[in-house]
């Protein structure tokens, strides 16, 4: 099996109750991470996209380093407000002149 194959089929639990956690996950950390971040706002639909690739770019960083490790909805909200995080940073690093 191929690691992308299956950091996906780890990460991912794509039930009704899961995406609908995790599009108020993805809100609630583009938002927290706007507001940490330093830089103009994206609106709250931007705020959502950011928040949910941070949130992604986040739990895969967490599952590479700590494998098996179950965090509930506080644990990912943080890990989702970190990986936003440093998405925003890396978007404005690379749009600085």
């Amino acid at each position: 099996m191929r690691l992308s194959t299956l950091i996906l089929a780890t990460t991912l639990n794509l039930n009704p109750g899961n995406i609908i956690a995790w599009l108020i996950i993805g809100l609630v950390a583009g938002s927290v991470a706007q507001w940490l971040v330093p830089g103009k706002g994206s609106g709250c639909f931007g705020n959502l996209v950011i928040g949910l690739i941070g949130a992604f770019v986040g739990g895969l960083i967490v599952s590479l380093l700590v494998p098996d490790q179950i965090y509930g909805f506080w644990g990912s909200l943080v890990i989702a407000i970190i990986g936003a995080s440093l998405l925003l940073f890396v978007i404005g690093m690379v749009r600085r002149p």
